[in-house]
């Protein structure tokens, strides 16, 4: 007789099963078969086709749930790979992950794939669907995993089973198609309801630069057409709202080859709003108790060495440059230097909590394959602060930065966020009673708030656990921001000290904190969230004064100078061109407000104001301007 095993479902029902059971057995008599994708086994993954061995608390997966749209894309990304393959038979497959709202999947191929191919793929994709192939699991040696995949002619699967994988080695296979893989997958193609190829693009095998060019084809897929369509409808606004387009089209920003990638060139426009965001943060922290410090490009080469930087972030430091025969390195980071103003003279108890924040100014090596507008850059200026404090500080000095947070951001028209605790690494320094406190003050932080979060286990950086914050745009994409992590140990590589109230040296506790995270790539999220039409407290031009015909330029001159000494960001088209033409032009650039004046406004001391809505009203000037004032005063969002 068999063993009875008990586990333990959602919303907290148990079920005696025997063992040796699978998971779609039980999922028959309990749950919806049709919508589950797979399960989760005591907070792991598992196909539905696995046995029970043991007691377990088990959820049944959906396509809504994270891990669930993960299964499903990942099998999706196996069927694109099997379409390739019936099409073209010499490609050879690489990897294929699910990623955020899709999938993709690379591979070796003599060519580019061209839209005809995608076209012919995603037929074939169908057909494998419609043969509602049952996919199953495989368990091999190393030894058989490399004689399967060589006999396949599959060399990049052999490379990756004769490297760090340990046995037993796993592949799903479909029909003739086989594929190495961790798992967990859908229990056939047909589970799969809409699938759509998006594009494709060259990448490099491992990411790196030295190794081969790959193929790669993006795609996506949903468990209804109608989410597809959906999807497929905010991947067009998205194109719409591209920072880089808007970018060029506003006269904001641009790159330049004789600069060097990833340097950005901030023009008039695009300027003004970053002077308005800074000022908007200079005033913000002010108000928050925070004083500024300002620090160098550069340090000596030993600077880095001691802070750790040299050890665990070389590769994305700039070589050393020789300055009298002393090796110096831009910053990547400002920490260092905030610490040198500490250390600049003794410090009490009585003196902590210290909170400095700096716009500085940081250069990290990114791949040129990377580099994406604003949003990935070699040059960057974050919005750093450090808080020096003590160790019964660190809680509240977390619950002030959660809050001053919350609130910098919500003046942007954030109010969504997807927050994660990022635990410690396999690459750290410190100790672990260190480690264990800073998380346990963290998580303290976000249970006090109330703030929902998950657990990002593992994505600490090398000196501490942290918090992140990913905004939530207006189209729903989540967006990194907001980091705060705790850090033991660069106190300690630097010796800082404040005296007790005991007489005695203490070691401070320092946390890093930055709330847009960098200037940069908040202003291109700011773009794509607002569409380029920002609220007018952040417009770089926030009226423009629009005369009828030559005859009226005395006056639209006259009010021009009014809104300037108003305080009133203004330009003023004196062209000799059709209104209708003045007036578009004006909508492309998104400017909040068109004053229009003729005849009637002339003889009234009035002005007829249009807004980028293409609302219409007629109002005295002055009236106008207190209006427009206030507005800008309430950082009203668009």
């Amino acid at each position: 007789m068999s063993k009875e095993i008990t586990l333990r479902l959602n919303g907290g029902i148990e079920k005696s099963v025997p063992a040796g059971t699978t998971f779609l057995d039980v999922l028959k008599t309990y749950g919806k078969p049709k919508e589950t994708i797979g399960v989760r086994v005591d907070g792991s993954p598992k196909d539905l086709s696995a046995t029970i061995d043991g007691d377990a608390e088990i959820d049944f997966l959906s396509f809504d749930s994270r891990e669930g749209r993960e299964i499903y894309r990942h099998s999706s990304a196996h069927i694109m790979a099997q379409a390739v393959k019936e099409l073209f038979p010499t490609a050879e497959v690489t990897i294929g992950p699910a990623i955020d709202e899709g999938f993709y999947y690379d591979f070796d191929f003599e060519r580019p794939f061209t839209p005809e191919d995608l076209e012919k793929i995603e037929l074939k994709i169908k057909e494998i669907i419609k043969r509602n192939l049952p996919i199953s699991r495989m368990e091999l040696t190393k030894e058989e995993a490399i004689c399967l995949f060589e006999a396949r002619g599959e060399s990049y699967k052999v490379e990756l089973i004769k490297g760090d994988m340990a046995p037993p080695i796993t592949a799903y296979q479909q029909g003739e198609f086989i594929d190495l893989c961790r798992g967990p997958h859908v229990s056939s193609t047909g589970k799969i309801k809409a699938i759509k190829l998006l594009s494709t693009g060259g990448a490099y095998w491992r990411g790196d630069e030295k190794n081969k060019m790959l193929q790669r084809i993006y795609g996506t897929s949903f468990s209804r057409r109608i989410d597809l369509d959906a999807h497929l409808k905010k991947l067009e606004e998205i194109k719409k709202r591209d920072h880089r387009k808007l970018g060029k089209t506003l006269d904001l920003f641009s790159t330049s080859d004789q600069i060097g990638a990833g340097l950005i060139l901030w023009h008039p426009k695009g300027a003004m709003i970053r002077k308005v965001l800074e000022d908007f943060w200079r005033e913000e922290h002010l108000r928050a108790g925070y004083e500024f410090v300002s620090t160098p490009h550069m340090a000596k080469q030993d600077l880095w060495k001691q802070s750790g930087h040299l050890s665990f972030y070389k590769e994305n430091m700039y070589n050393a440059v020789d300055v009298d025969g002393i090796p110096y390195q831009v910053k990547p980071m400002n920490c260092p230097f905030h610490i040198m103003i500490y250390k600049s003279k003794l410090r009490s108890y009585r003196d902590l909590p210290l909170r400095w924040g700096e716009l500085g100014t940081v250069y990290r090596y990114e791949r040129s394959g990377v580099l994406h507008g604003l949003m990935r850059v070699r040059g960057f200026t974050q919005d750093d602060a450090h808080l020096f404090c003590r160790p019964d500080q660190i809680e509240s000095e977390i619950l002030k930065v959660l809050d001053f947070t919350t609130h910098v951001l919500g003046t942007f028209g954030f109010e969504a966020y997807d927050i994660y605790l990022s635990t410690r690494p396999e690459k750290y320094v410190g100790d672990l009673e260190h480690w264990e406190q800073a998380t346990s003050a963290l998580e303290g932080a976000l249970k006090q708030k109330g703030l929902p979060y998950e657990i990002d286990p593992g994505e600490g950086v090398f000196y501490g656990p942290k918090i992140d914050m990913k905004i939530k745009d207006s189209l729903g994409r989540s967006w990194q921001c907001t980091t705060i992590q705790v850090d033991f140990n660069l106190p300690e590589r630097f010796e800082m000290s404040y005296r007790g109230n005991d007489g005695k040296a203490h070691q401070p506790i320092m946390i890093h904190r930055a709330l847009m995270g960098s200037i940069e790539r908040f202003f291109g999220v700011l773009v794509e969230h607002y569409a380029g039409a920002f609220p007018t407290w952040l417009a770089p031009v926030q009226t423009k004064v629009i005369p009828i015909t030559d005859h009226h330029q005395a006056y639209a001159n006259v009010l021009h100078e009014k809104l300037r000494e108003a305080g009133i960001r203004s330009e003023v088209d004196l062209r000799s061109e059709k209104m209708g033409l003045k007036i578009r032009e004006a909508q492309l650039m998104k400017i909040p407000y068109m004053l229009i004046v003729g005849d009637r406004e002339v003889e009234e001391k009035t002005v007829a104001v249009r807004n980028r809505q293409g609302e219409n009203r007629v109002t005295s000037f002055d009236l106008c301007i207190n209006q427009i004032k206030e507005e800008i005063a309430l950082k009203q969002s668009a």
